[in-house]
């Protein structure tokens, strides 16, 4: 990725004067939210740091935590640093087994394994969807991508880091190399992923079917 990504995407969205000055504006929530797509595959030249990393993981000192027990803690492993044991213990794009997910190349090679100090319950689980959610978004504004895997070999990569917690996740973080589009949907419709001609189409329930009236 070009150091100057994030600069190209500002004009592309707030257009050329947001170049101005010293201070740029903030991407709207709306945008991370937009861009904040599960990717299966990355571009094997940009190299994710482990300072990258820790940046992503540093959103959890600000963010809500159910009963304030803030449990979760985090190994960060990048390419140096055991991808390779991750990546074989971990499974991506389960609708689409046909595939064998990520295609040769493609492969993430930053992860990030959440792990809980308590044993895992609802409180647990919501603090875990809100840690992560918000640390993709972080990757989003920082022109990263990342998918949330919790299909993985749990012994392995336990017993592969030495892990003094259970890891209950795991978030991998670069950069996408996936073209992906969000599908309208009725309800009762498939909301299961499909993909066509390149592109990974993603079902979504339209706001009108997901407000109760």
């Amino acid at each position: 990725m070009a150091d100057n990504y994030l600069e190209k995407r500002y004009e592309e969205v707030f257009g050329n004067g947001a170049k101005k000055g010293n201070h740029r504006p903030t991407p709207s929530i709306d945008y991370l939210l937009a861009n904040n797509r599960s990717q299966r595959g990355y571009v094997k030249s940009r190299i994710v740091t482990r300072e990258e990393l820790e940046k992503i993981v540093g959103v959890n000192c600000y963010i809500p935590s159910a009963r304030n027990q803030q449990a979760l803690r985090f190994r960060l492993v990048t390419h140096d640093t055991g991808a390779d044991v991750v990546l074989r213990n971990i499974r991506l794009g389960g609708a689409l087994p046909e595939l064998h997910l990520p295609f040769e190349g493609t492969e993430p090679e930053a992860f990030i394994i959440v792990c809980s100090k308590e044993p895992e319950s609802k409180y647990i689980d919501m603090d875990a969807g809100i840690s992560m959610q918000s640390m993709l978004l972080k990757a989003v504004s920082m022109g990263l991508n990342g998918i949330i895997i919790c299909a993985f070999n749990k012994k392995e990569i336990t017993e592969a880091f030495s892990l003094p917690y259970e890891p209950i996740a795991v978030v991998a973080i670069g950069k996408g190399a996936e073209k992906i589009q969000l599908v309208p949907i009725n309800e009762g419709e498939s909301q299961t992923y499909y993909r066509k001609d390149g592109t990974h189409f993603v079902p979504k329930i339209k706001k009108e079917d997901l407000i109760i009236p």
